[in-house]
């Protein structure tokens, strides 16, 4: 089967020196990548630019991405190539900058216009917008493929996180949905439709499980 796999973080600039972007290192797309390749699939690997995984990478296409909106293209470039599964492991930045402002003495706000914010205006104020969910797009894309979209999820329990993960299937006709982070705590969460969950102890375990998961 041909398969996409997104994987590392996007970053957004603030100008052209300073960027906002996730803590991801890549480590589990590659991985996820790899395995799906072992078992005779063809993938497409797209890792972002800043992804700290230096380990093997086996995707017999490798393209890296840079912005969200970066990402976005891509993903709906590749839309017209029969992929029959996209797993979005990407850690996508859900904000972008907007304007960035000097504030002045007697709360004056003037925008900063230079290519490289200046640190001796003193303070200033940065607008943070959200990003397009570009999982909201993927059936648009790919209408046909299963796609697996991912919950990393710091506040809460297990529970809460669980349905987080079953929310994001309805809202993005999307097939499953993984849940991790400390909120759902050790190992990892394969959410289906009608909020069932198959709780897996490792990455090994969760690469094997999507890969049996898009067999059917």
């Amino acid at each position: 089967m041909k398969c996409v796999v997104t994987a590392g973080p996007t970053y957004e600039p603030l100008d052209e020196v300073r960027r906002l972007t996730n803590f991801s290192t890549g480590k589990l797309g590659s991985e996820l990548a790899n395995y799906l390749v072992e078992q005779g699939h063809d993938v497409a690997l797209l890792l972002g630019y800043y992804a700290a995984y230096r380990g093997k990478q086996q995707a017999q296409r490798l393209d890296t991405f840079t912005t969200t909106a970066d990402l976005r293209s891509r993903l709906e470039a590749l839309g017209s190539a029969n992929f029959g599964a996209v797993f979005h492991a990407a850690a996508v930045s859900d904000f972008t900058f907007g304007p960035v402002w000097d504030w002045k003495g007697g709360g004056e706000l003037v925008p900063c216009t230079e290519r490289k914010v200046s640190t001796r205006k003193g303070r200033l104020l940065a607008e943070l917008k959200p990003t397009p969910k570009i999982i909201g797009e993927l059936r648009n894309w790919y209408p046909r493929a299963r796609l697996v979209g991912w919950k990393y999820e710091l506040d809460g329990d297990r529970a809460r996180v669980i349905r987080v993960g079953g929310q994001q299937l309805a809202q993005n006709r999307t097939d499953a949905c993984v849940v991790n982070g400390a909120a759902y705590g050790a190992g990892f969460g394969l959410v289906t439709s009608g909020g069932n969950c198959l709780h897996l102890p490792d990455a090994p375990a969760l690469y094997t499980a999507l890969a049996e998961f898009i067999r059917h």
